[in-house]
């Protein structure tokens, strides 16, 4: 499992991602799940992944070269015009995957699953971010969501949901995500360090930062043991119930 997530707001975009993969306790292995393409001055688009690793590294093995579906179609990321059509390329790779790939894995007993974020900026087009589902299908992050999020989702959303907002700064951004992924690894094994981290300032068409941060990154310990002393002193305030016991 993993726990990725990504944030479209006024002043760009924020994506974060975890690297830990595992098939059971006794098999856990580090693969990075943030991919990265761009064309200085044109474009810059961040995929993150999640779900079957051979499925996500298949789909990204066609993105990376551009490629002909079944149907004779080409697909190449770097000559869509706008992030929509990105979105449609990827779910089109995502396909083609699972045509080929996904009747196999069934008939080995494996559920074939994959979920994807995908993030950018298309020069004379607004960033955009987009979150795919297996059969290729996606939705669009909006000014009512601005935030989405894929794999173990449930532990760093309250944080998002209650800090988030499209006029929050790049910086306070990735630190609400950064808290939202330390909630995350201190719930959940199966997400793990380290954790690649990217800004993509509006109109710069190349990242503002892309940082791979793991177990002695500072910064990160501190907001860990700042984020838990602070809930527990905030804990300590709120008075017990008055129920007489």
């Amino acid at each position: 499992m993993t726990y990725c997530v990504g944030l479209n707001l006024q002043d760009g975009l924020v994506m974060l991602a975890d690297s830990r993969t595992n098939a059971g306790v006794d098999s856990i292995a580090t693969f990075g799940k943030m991919h990265l393409w761009q064309q200085p001055g044109e474009r810059v688009l961040s995929l993150c992944t999640a779900g079957n690793l051979s499925l996500s590294q298949s789909v990204v093995s066609l993105l990376n070269g551009g490629f002909v579906d079944h149907e004779g179609r080409e697909h190449d990321l770097l000559k869509a015009g706008r992030m929509f059509e990105a979105a449609g390329i990827v779910g089109a790779a995502i396909r083609e995957v699972a045509r080929r790939d996904g009747e196999a894995l069934k008939q080995q007993g494996i559920e074939p699953n994959l979920s994807m974020l995908l993030g950018g900026q298309i020069l004379g087009r607004p960033p955009q971010l987009y979150m795919l589902y297996y059969a290729g299908n996606f939705i669009r992050a909006t000014q009512d969501t601005p935030f989405l999020q894929i794999g173990e989702a449930k532990y760093g959303k309250p944080i998002l949901d209650r800090v988030i907002r499209p006029d929050t700064s790049l910086l306070q951004a990735a630190k609400c995500a950064l808290i939202s992924m330390d909630s995350t690894l201190r719930s959940n094994i199966s997400v793990g360090l380290p954790l690649d981290l990217l800004i993509l300032r509006k109109d710069e068409f190349k990242p503002a930062l892309h940082r791979r941060i793991d177990a002695d990154d500072p910064y990160f310990n501190d907001i860990r043991v700042r984020w838990s002393e602070g809930l527990r002193s905030v804990f300590a305030t709120v008075p017990d119930p008055d129920w007489g016991l």
